[in-house]
């Protein structure tokens, strides 16, 4: 039999109809409000493929090393090809399209999901591996079934189930065939406080279908309702923008405009509350677990879509003190610079003048050096803390060390001379001390850990607020944060870090091998946080870094680098390399990578934006489907905002790193100057005001990924303003989503007093 109805699927049928089909029987058994479907099941793929004869070729061909670039990209392609060109058996057809011709009055919509067995387990989640259709009809049908079959074997799928030690051939995949909900409105909610487990239900709607809300490309209102009163305890409305219909003409599901009477109008009723609060217990006592629910609302009637366990409740109650910032140690203070990661820590201090000296960096050591470069990064993970003689908040040192959780002091001007090899220190990343001997173990920093918040749950925001990230090796702690997507991901080190300028690793490895490396990166960051957005910046390192490396003799030598040859204007003037990084797009994007999004930098005006767009096209990426946009670094680029956004930009965004450096005329990497160095400066802060304004009227979404977003006084006039999102440093994450949240709540209070 190809087909069971949900009526007849239990939680225990996981083998015959994977994750999803067995989840949405159960809430039918339980007689909670379901839409009618089916479900093609496992072994009907199994059969499929056994009885074609491709099951052999196909396992051999996704037998591959997924850290190849190539080789998982040609896995998929022939994978698919072997599913989509071998025919469907007749009695499989027959049985599917009776199934349908049963919905309805035979000619319904439906959604058809891939339901692997390797899903929403309790100890893996595989959730958005596998292809969902919505709005299809009995003429694509059978086709989308064979494809969510074939979506097995995306290069996402591969390479994750790769990752996690699940055997190709030991996982099958059912196919869901469920009636539409149109939905008016839709949207998650979680039956518990999705960290602490507390009596609280969190309710996220928006209008239209829920792909969007799930997805994350929408900002949906968010609720809190307490379970033990049920009384609404905060009710945030957001600017709803876009939303996800049924086209009623060609009925396909389309993105559209929010008519403005909707963008801020609240999506729940107080009665749709209590009834979703009411389901939602009903699922949770059904399955004895704290349950995620993604719901609908048509014609006035509410609709359970899906329910998975929710597993980021911790068990058990975290009684630890939050680390002190403050020394209490008895030791003499050596030296004092610029506090650049926060943090205690206690180590040999280990003098790096040379590369070679990196070996002698071990576990718990402190890196004492003149500055950091990106080939440091391995003993930086590696190292309790580090201390640079040179540098600023901003340097490489200081981003770096924030990412890895590391404690770090920057810009002490001659720690390299003062302190000896094999010294203890301890050095304060908050107060920017480094003193003799050895702080007690309790108040060191855990650093790993410290990036998942303490406090219960994350703030619910109309503005989003998302994570910084320099170096791949920082995704998982990155992630842990609780951040709605990345604002910003450099790809400048995962170039720098090959230790040879783009020119020469490239004539010594090929083109392939560099597009290779980048995707590499990128694709480990975009794996930890989809389908969260994970917004990537083309290459932008001036020629002073550059000329550290293997063939960096052929670099232009300049007074001042940070004002040289970088950004967008080396992307254009050097096409081959830059071509080489729209090429390791292009192929994320073929993968599945849809969460990634391209940022040019050091843009002045809409030429250089024009020039960039044109070379997306050509590399094959339609600038009309993917998400790019540019940096704000120059006044040029803020003054003239309005003709970028005529070039078609999806959004701009700050980086006031370079902003505040550009306006004020001063260095941000001499410490010389720092004390002049101020991202609140009237005129750095009417550029970004001004800016707002222009996007906002021009529809294009704002952001700021520069050092100045994890501040308290930046993102109260941001928010202000109406920026679109913040991207913070890892360690700022949860201190700016609570932020944004107060002020969110001030500007509600201020317009209806």
């Amino acid at each position: 039999m190809a087909v069971v109805w949900l009526d007849d699927v239990r939680s225990d049928d996981l083998d015959l109809v994977g994750g999803k089909g067995a989840s949405l029987g159960e809430l039918t058994s339980a007689g909670l409000p379901v839409p009618p479907g089916f479900v093609v099941t496992a072994g009907t793929y199994r059969s499929f493929i056994e009885d074609s004869g491709i099951d052999d070729e196909l396992f051999s061909a996704v037998d591959v090393d997924h850290e190849d670039s190539a080789a998982l990209k040609a896995a998929h392609e022939a994978a698919h090809d072997l599913i989509m060109e071998a025919p469907m058996p007749e009695s499989v057809r027959e049985e599917i399209l009776d199934a349908y011709g049963s919905l309805g009055e035979g000619d319904a919509f439906v959604a058809v999901r891939s339901s692997a067995t390797a899903e929403d387990l309790p100890d893996a989640s595989f959730a958005g591996q596998q292809e969902t259709f919505l709005n299809v009809t009995e003429d694509d049908l059978l086709e989308r079934v064979k494809e969510c079959w074939a979506s097995l074997f995306s290069e996402r799928a591969i390479y994750y189930r790769n990752r996690k030690g699940f055997p190709h051939d030991k996982v099958d995949i059912a196919v869901v065939v469920q009636q539409m909900v149109d939905s008016e409105k839709s949207g998650v909610m979680f039956t518990r406080h999705p960290s602490t487990g507390d009596e609280q239900v969190i309710v996220e709607a928006a209008w239209g279908l829920g792909e969007a809300v799930v997805s994350g490309t929408v900002s949906p209102d968010n609720y809190v309702v307490s379970r033990e009163t049920g009384e609404v305890e905060t009710a945030t409305i957001a600017d709803k923008k876009m939303m996800c219909i049924r086209d009623e003409e060609t009925g396909e599901t389309v993105d559209r405009e929010v008519p403005n009477e909707k963008r801020h109008a609240r999506v729940l009723s107080d009665a749709e509350l209590d009834r979703l609060v009411e389901l939602g217990e009903l699922v949770e006592d059904h399955y004895d677990a704290p349950q995620d629910v993604e719901w609908a609302v048509y014609e006035g009637e509410v609709y359970m879509l899906q329910s998975r366990p929710i597993t980021t409740i911790s068990g058990e109650e975290d009684d630890s003190e939050t680390t002190e910032s403050s020394s209490t140690g008895n030791g003499d203070v050596l030296l004092r610079g610029l506090g650049a990661s926060p943090g205690i820590a206690s180590g040999r201090a280990r003098i790096v003048t040379k590369l070679d000296h990196l070996d002698q960096v071990g576990e718990g050591d402190i890196i004492v050096t003149e500055m950091t470069m990106p080939d440091m990064v391995p003993a930086m993970k590696r190292a309790a803390g580090i201390v640079t003689d040179e540098g600023g908040m901003t340097s490489h040192a200081a981003i770096v060390s924030r990412e890895l959780g590391v404690p770090a002091v920057v810009g002490t001007g001659d720690a390299t001379a003062t302190i000896s090899d094999g010294d203890v220190i301890t050095i304060d990343g908050d107060k920017g001390t480094i003193r003799e001997g050895e702080e007690p173990e309790e108040k060191q920093r855990q650093p790993v850990e410290e990036a998942r918040p303490k406090t219960p749950v994350k703030p619910m925001t109309a503005t989003e607020v998302k994570v910084n990230v320099s170096i791949p090796e920082a995704a998982e702690r990155a992630a842990a944060t609780g951040a709605d997507g990345v604002g910003l991901l450099r790809i400048e080190h995962m170039v720098l870090t090959l230790g040879k300028t783009p020119e020469r690793y490239i004539e010594q490895n090929g083109e392939r091998a560099y597009v290779d490396e980048i995707i590499s990166g990128v694709r480990e960051v975009a794996e930890e946080f989809y389908p969260r957005p994970v917004r990537v910046r083309t290459l932008d390192a001036p020629t002073d870094e550059f000329r550290q490396l293997e063939g960096g003799e052929n670099e232009p030598r300049e007074h001042n680098p940070m004002l040289g040859f970088r950004g967008i204007r080396r992307g254009l003037d050097n096409p081959s390399v830059f071509r080489l990084e729209l090429d390791a797009f292009r192929r994320l994007f073929d993968m599945g990578y849809d969460n990634v999004e391209i940022m040019f930098p050091l843009v002045n005006d809409a030429e250089d934006v024009l020039q960039a767009k044109e070379h997306m096209i050509e590399a094959g990426i339609d600038p009309e489907k993917r998400e790019w946009g540019v940096m704000i670094e120059t006044p040029a680029a803020a003054l003239g905002i309005r003709e970028l956004a005529d070039v078609g930009i999806d959004f701009a965004s700050f980086g006031t790193n370079d902003l505040t450096q550009y306006t004020l005329a001063v260095d941000r990497n001499n410490e010389h100057v720092a004390d002049l160095y101020d991202e609140l400066h009237p005129a750095v802060l009417k550029l970004i005001g001004d800016t707002i304004e222009a996007c906002r009227e021009e529809g294009v979404k704002t952001s700021i990924c520069g050092q100045a977003g994890s501040k308290p006084k930046m993102v109260q006039f941001l928010v202000d303003n109406g920026v679109s999102s913040i991207s913070a440093n890892i360690d700022a994450v949860r201190d700016v989503q609570h932020e944004v949240k107060r002020v969110e709540q001030r500007l509600l209070l201020d317009s209806v007093r």
